[in-house]
């Protein structure tokens, strides 16, 4: 059981891991490709939640946006494979901030090519997201072993 678990883990964190190490091999002076993927995605986002909220956005450089987002995969992804309830809530954080970016099929009608290719996208990464809640309910409600402590022997004469 014990086997199975922690290969399930390997496998689970493998999409993080080797997403985190391509971004990071692709980074370069510039942020990479992921950085420039990512500025429309995130002024667009930005626009959304100034627009229905009224809250308005920093203006943050996505080389330090794609420098987060391969921390938080490598670093959460190797703790969750150890079984750390931390990495889990690290690939959530992750998961929380880059989902609704990166996914917006909100900006599109429910007509065209995009809508339907991005909210696959969102729906699959919502299904990473419940993976990882449940992972922390299941660690968090499976008790700890305790060491059995042992009677004191009564001494006979």
């Amino acid at each position: 059981m014990a086997f199975s678990s922690f290969l399930g883990r390997v496998l689970f964190a493998s999409v993080f891991i080797l997403s985190a190490y391509q971004e990071f091999n692709a980074y370069g002076v510039d942020g990479g490709p992921a950085a420039k993927a990512l500025r429309p995605k995130f002024d667009a986002f930005a626009h959304q939640v100034h627009s229905n909220v009224g809250f308005q956005l920093p203006d943050i450089d996505m080389k330090i946006l794609v420098a987060g987002a391969i921390a938080l995969k490598g670093i959460g992804g190797i703790l969750f494979i150890l079984g750390s309830s931390f990495g889990a809530f690290l690939l959530l954080l992750h998961q929380m901030i880059t989902t609704p970016i990166l996914y917006d099929f909100y900006n599109y009608d429910s007509e065209d090519k995009e809508f339907i290719q991005l909210f696959i996208k969102f729906t699959q990464n919502m299904a990473l997201f419940g993976a990882l809640l449940f992972f922390i309910g299941m660690k968090n409600s499976i008790p700890r072993r305790q060491s059995k402590k042992k009677a004191p022997k009564t001494k006979t004469y």
